[in-house]
């Protein structure tokens, strides 16, 4: 996603492009793209000058869309009886605490401030 961030608005990008940049073998950077497709956070193209874009600018794309888009709920914490049976309810609590701060902080973060993370880490220099 962040390949195609940073190459928003001037043009498609092919699978094999990202692949080969990020690393990841490109059959399974496929079936992520599938899902990123299905999900609306991506479009794609086939044939010559075909590839892939985001749906909209970065600056509209959650962190919590993309993670939910790709693993499903952000923190699958289950209310089952067994699991009240077995887990103490203060840690429980404690953890659904925390996984509301997380979840508000992943939804307020978009690849947008990703990309200019980024940006500030390649102008760090070390002595």
């Amino acid at each position: 996603m962040l390949e195609l961030a940073r190459q928003y608005g001037h043009g498609p990008v092919q699978s094999h492009d990202i692949a080969q940049k990020q690393g990841i073998p490109e059959p399974y950077l496929n079936q992520l793209l599938t899902q990123l497709r299905k999900a609306g956070l991506i479009v794609s193209r086939r044939g010559p000058g075909g590839g892939h874009s985001l749906a909209r600018p970065a600056n509209e794309v959650t962190i919590a869309e993309l993670i939910t888009a790709l693993e499903g709920s952000l923190w699958p914490i289950e209310e089952g009886a067994e699991q009240r049976r077995t887990t103490c309810y203060a840690l429980r609590e404690l953890l659904q605490e925390l996984s509301q701060q997380a979840e508000q902080l992943l939804r307020s973060r978009t690849l947008a401030d990703l990309l200019e993370r980024e940006r500030r880490r390649a102008y760090v220099y070390h002595i």
